[in-house]
């Protein structure tokens, strides 16, 4: 694998389990060194932190709450201290309750949107701070194609994530005098442990119909997405939202079936 992040540090956000495992073990394959950050998921980070030094690579777990200032500068602060300095965060922590719109308390909604953005301009705003230092850096935020389309009991998250594509956009603004690029991914299904945890019954082929290309998507397939917009093959691009779906948000959500075609006119 190529070294297009030799010599880069990065924050992975979320980094203990599914997506964010990914991301964190590919940007260490392409040579940065990982603050593989995590909230309730140690042995998940451990795991990963240790398999990236098993390949010779630089990283270390951070426990730490995104929806907390204190500790999200806690975090920047020690991989400052480790590293020298933060090139790279990728603002991937987030969380998807299904609650039903009647029901949904104020409670939950703040935990929702505490956490996912919230979450990720706490982040962002750290790591950009610690990029002025060193003149440049890459900002990659994690949204969902839920922020086009959506479904039933996902009212603040549906919200939390069209909120991180405005935010990418301002950011991107705000930012680029610095050098600073700012852009998000918005994964379609991805096969990780969470479906299981929804539904006992879940297979990873459940989607296969859904999705034009014919699978879900992989942990593997946003890792590589992020590291290209972490790299500078991505140098002149900012403001923008990666849709990494297979395919998803391309198809009407109608039965082909029911639509009769128009009768040939003489």
């Amino acid at each position: 694998m190529s070294q297009r992040l030799e010599g880069k540090v990065a924050i992975v956000t979320g980094a203990g389990r599914g997506i964010g495992c990914g991301i964190a073990a590919r940007l260490a394959q392409e040579g940065a060194a990982i603050c593989v950050n995590y909230a309730h998921s140690q042995d998940g980070a451990l795991k990963v932190v240790g398999a990236i030094e098993d390949l010779g690579g630089r990283a270390f777990a951070c426990r730490g709450d995104v929806s907390r200032a204190v500790e999200v500068q806690a975090m920047a602060d020690e991989a400052a201290r480790r590293y020298g300095k933060v090139d790279i965060v990728v603002a991937n922590s987030g969380i998807d309750p299904h609650i039903p719109f009647l029901e949904m308390t104020e409670e939950q909604w703040d935990w929702i949107i505490d956490t996912n953005l919230k979450g990720a301009y706490l982040l962002c705003q750290a790591g950009a701070r610690e990029m002025l230092k060193v003149g440049q850096g890459k900002i990659v935020i994690l949204s969902s194609i839920h922020h086009l389309l959506t479904y039933p009991h996902m009212t603040a998250y549906a919200a939390t994530k069209g909120g991180l594509v405005s935010m990418t956009h301002q950011l991107a603004l705000e930012l680029a005098p610095h050098h600073i690029n700012v852009n998000c991914i918005a994964p379609g299904a991805i096969h990780v442990d969470k479906f299981r945890m929804v539904n006992p019954d879940y297979t990873p082929h459940m989607y296969d119909d859904a999705i034009p290309l014919g699978r879900i998507g992989q942990p593997q397939d946003i890792a590589a997405a992020v590291a290209f917009l972490c790299s500078a093959d991505a140098d002149f691009i900012t403001g923008s939202t990666l849709i990494v779906d297979g395919g998803t948000t391309s198809r009407m959500h109608l039965d082909p079936g029911s639509v009769k075609p128009l009768e040939k006119q003489e």
